[in-house]
């Protein structure tokens, strides 16, 4: 399950997206799902340990799952024209604005993973790189 839900993650703009590219640039898309599932599984589980919400979550789409679910549950459906709480779902304009978020997220992460640069650690002599050490024996 934590793949195929790896699979849509990989399909819409966000941190998670970025890091599924930059796996599958790397090691494959196979190895990419497999890599996005078990960050998946980590997230959720510092989530509930933590007891925090996503941090990366489109409000308006969250809102309209929940109202969703709570029809589903029973809960009663307001009559009239009253808005609720997921309506703002409903406006293209709000759907646009989140995805672009999203989008302006997904950049931000890959930027950053970009600007990554292994760095030897401090005292090393080089025998993990490969390359001797200037000081004399």
């Amino acid at each position: 399950m934590l793949v195929e839900a790896a699979w849509a993650a990989a399909r819409v703009p966000g941190p998670l997206r970025a890091f599924f590219l930059r796996i599958q640039r790397r090691r494959g898309q196979q190895v990419a799902a497999v890599a996005t599932a078990r960050k998946l599984a980590v997230i959720v589980w510092h989530l509930l340990a933590k007891a925090e919400d996503y941090a990366w979550t489109r409000p308006a789409l969250l809102e309209a799952k929940l109202r969703k679910v709570e029809l589903a549950a029973g809960q009663p459906a307001v009559a009239g024209r009253q808005q609720g709480r997921a309506h703002a779902y409903n406006s293209k304009a709000v759907r646009d604005r989140e995805r672009a978020w999203l989008e302006q997220t997904e950049k931000a992460y890959a930027l950053f993973v970009a600007n990554w640069q292994t760095k030897p650690p401090q005292g090393c002599t080089g025998a993990t790189t490969g390359t001797r050490s200037s000081k004399a024996t």
